[in-house]
């Protein structure tokens, strides 16, 4: 069995094998968006392409969609090189800023220690475990 896309409310995810195969599935997205009404934004729309040295441009309505190195879908940082660093430093940087914005809570001294803990559970790991399962932590 084989992932071909990945769903969720107006997001799209489309995962193909070959360039050829990436481009029909773009035009029979874009044609079946069209027989409904809908309109797909190019300006937002992106190729990322992994373990290919292929780079013949991917189009809809003869327009190159733009090609990058990492993009965020639902939360996660998905690179080039298909590993989840880029995401686990970019959850570690907003745990980072988000304790870093309570500093004055850690600071205080009339906040006992559990309730820095409660705040921290609550503020902090919350940001960096968004979205992630036990198995990924136990791969890190």
């Amino acid at each position: 069995m084989q992932l071909d896309d990945l769903n969720f409310a107006d997001d799209l995810a489309l995962l193909s094998q070959t360039q050829q195969q990436m481009q029909e599935k773009t035009n029979s997205v874009a044609a079946a968006s069209e027989a409904v009404g809908l309109n797909i934004h190019k300006g937002k729309s992106r190729i990322l392409r992994y373990n290919t040295k292929l780079t013949n441009p991917i189009t809809i309505d003869g327009e190159d969609l733009e090609d990058v190195k990492t993009f965020t879908y639902l939360g996660s940082i998905i690179d080039e090189r298909g590993g989840s660093d880029a995401d686990v430093n970019g959850r570690i940087s907003k745990a980072r800023a988000a304790y870093l914005h309570l500093r004055n809570i850690w600071n205080s001294e009339q906040l006992s220690t559990n309730i820095k803990v409660r705040i921290f559970n609550t503020d902090v790991k919350t940001v960096l475990l968004y979205g992630w399962k036990l198995g990924e932590l136990q791969r890190h």
